[in-house]
């Protein structure tokens, strides 16, 4: 089963289509190029929310589906939840 999906293998996050347990091993498709990375899930992740597919660290860019979404202000280890409390936009 794939439990989130990215639109290119360069997406550093993946979106969840199913809610993600704490603990659980996930796996994810790209609808472009062949990824299919699996990562470990530190945190819950809601149904349609983001789980970081690497490391990030303030001041870094987070692409998902291929575009800039926002910069990241507090660190993010791999698995865990991506949302506002951790990646603002870059508008204002």
């Amino acid at each position: 089963m794939k439990e989130f999906l990215m639109h290119d293998a360069k997406d550093g996050v993946g979106v969840a289509v199913v809610d993600i347990k704490a603990g659980q091993e996930v796996q994810g498709v790209a609808l472009h190029g062949q990824a299919a990375p699996r990562v470990k899930a530190l945190m819950e992740i809601p149904l349609g929310h983001k789980i970081a597919l690497r490391d990030f660290q303030p001041g870094d860019t987070i692409i998902k589906y291929g575009c800039d979404i926002g910069k990241v202000v507090a660190p993010i280890k791999t698995g865990e939840h991506v949302h506002v409390h951790n990646l603002k936009t870059k508008r204002w």
